[in-house]
């Protein structure tokens, strides 16, 4: 499988002043295989492998201090293997495990510049709010589910992939077709790698399906983790609960019963931690910075992959499926998550949505998107532009801000003289990619 992270990763092998790099992402997004892919591919020496939650025994090596040269010294003992600076690749898997392992970092900065160390783990928020290093030490990457155009070319549709990330273009009614096809299908199947790979050996959604399965069940496990004074029961409840309020305003209340508000705000104040569930807050202003107007308490919230999302929906997949229009299924919901994922995997990390709340009218815009100091509203819409009322309102409101773009299942147009870009749901990616630089 190919990873657009691997890009990413050239980039900081190559540059100057190269710093330890952690990346981060939820269980199961393909950390460890995409860093060693990447090792074997761009290293001419070795890639190391240090699994600290496989082996908690070799967290001692970090305890007594944190000198750099101690640390590889007795590591090249218990791998039974010399490191070579220049040419391999130190990798420090779960680091989570290992706080102090994380603290050692910056001494690879300061004491062995000429070495590359990249570490990864999931929950690294949790072990990281209890430690302090300094900034500029780390180099920091944020890793998501497989998008959309990844999925293409794991399926071997390349050449669909590459002209998806190669903008807007008029393409045949057959094409067209064929690429909504396809996000249908990856709607239901996601991008964890796992589940890909199921549906590739045999090509049954339901393979699937079991393994999104034992994937939620994983992340359950991981609960107990998560705080020591975190309410389980609550965690799932309101787990499951955000996979059936996507695009919609989250109250605390309606995610678990039983529970105090407080409760359920730890609970998902902790998801979010942990990655697997994404805040989308709503601000009044699209005036820089956005974050001046964003709300605490009026939000809407995403789930790491839409494969999950379906699963933990419990929707009927056989009546979801058939449905003509992607964007009447699960009521728009599957729609607002493909396009808010694909925007995240584009590296658009800080989203938000417009929403104003006037005596006369409501109006909301789905995501606003900030780059170069320029704000784009977005909107996952089905129709002609007369029923865009909120976004026309905004783009009104706000002449100083881009054209809106409606992401939809219609073939790409635009209506200039109302500052509207029409694009079907296959070039998110491309968009929020070339938006972001």
């Amino acid at each position: 499988m190919k990873r657009f992270i691997t890009n990413q990763l050239l980039a900081w092998k190559n540059q100057k002043g190269r710093k330890p790099l952690i990346i981060r992402g939820a269980r199961q997004v393909g950390k460890t295989w995409s860093v060693v892919e990447f090792g074997k591919t761009h290293f001419d020496g070795h890639v190391h492998v240090i699994d600290l939650e496989q082996h908690p025994d070799w967290h001692r090596v970090f305890e007594p201090n944190l000198s750099t040269t101690r640390i590889l010294s007795e590591l090249e003992i218990l791998i039974n293997a010399r490191f070579h600076p220049e040419t391999d690749l130190l990798f420090l898997d779960e680091i989570q495990s290992c706080p102090r392992a994380i603290m050692a970092l910056r001494y690879f900065y300061e004491e062995c510049p000429e070495m590359h160390v990249i570490a990864a783990g999931s929950l690294l928020e949790f072990a990281m709010q209890d430690i302090s290093f300094p900034v500029g030490r780390l180099q920091f990457l944020n890793m998501a589910p497989m998008s959309f155009a990844e999925y293409l070319m794991a399926v071997g549709k390349d050449i669909a992939a590459e002209s998806i990330l190669a903008g807007p273009s008029n393409l045949s009614a057959s094409v067209h077709q064929l690429l909504l096809e396809e996000v249908r299908r990856y709607m239901f199947i996601g991008g964890m790698p796992e589940c890909i790979l199921a549906y590739l050996r045999n090509q049954r959604l339901r393979d699937a399906f079991d393994v999104q399965s034992d994937l939620v069940h994983s992340f359950r496990r991981d609960f107990s983790k998560y705080a020591p004074h975190a309410d389980k029961r609550c965690l799932n409840a309101v787990f499951s609960a955000v996979a059936g309020r996507v695009g919609r305003q989250i109250k605390y209340a309606h995610l678990a019963e039983d529970y105090s508000n407080p409760t359920i705000k730890k609970a998902f104040d902790l998801l979010c931690q942990a990655r697997v569930i994404r805040k989308i807050p709503a601000c009044s202003s699209p005036l820089l910075p956005l974050g001046a107007s964003a709300s605490e308490r009026k939000f809407k919230a995403l789930m790491l992959d839409i494969g999950l999302m379906q699963h933990l929906s419990g929707m009927p997949v056989d009546v979801e499926y058939a449905r003509t229009d992607l964007l009447a299924i699960r009521q728009g919901a599957m729609a607002e998550q493909f396009v808010g994922q694909e925007l995240v995997a584009a590296g658009q990390n800080e989203l938000v949505y417009w929403s104003r709340d006037a005596r006369s009218s409501k109006a909301e815009v789905d995501f606003l998107m900030v780059v170069r100091g320029k704000v784009y509203p977005v909107e996952v819409k089905s129709g002609s532009s007369g029923r865009l009322k909120s976004l026309h309102l905004f783009l009104q409101s706000y002449p100083e801000s881009t054209a809106g773009t409606v992401f939809s299942c219609a073939p790409a147009s635009e209506i200039p003289d109302q500052r509207l870009v029409f694009l079907p749901l296959y070039y998110t990616y491309c968009m929020g990619r070339q938006r972001n630089g």
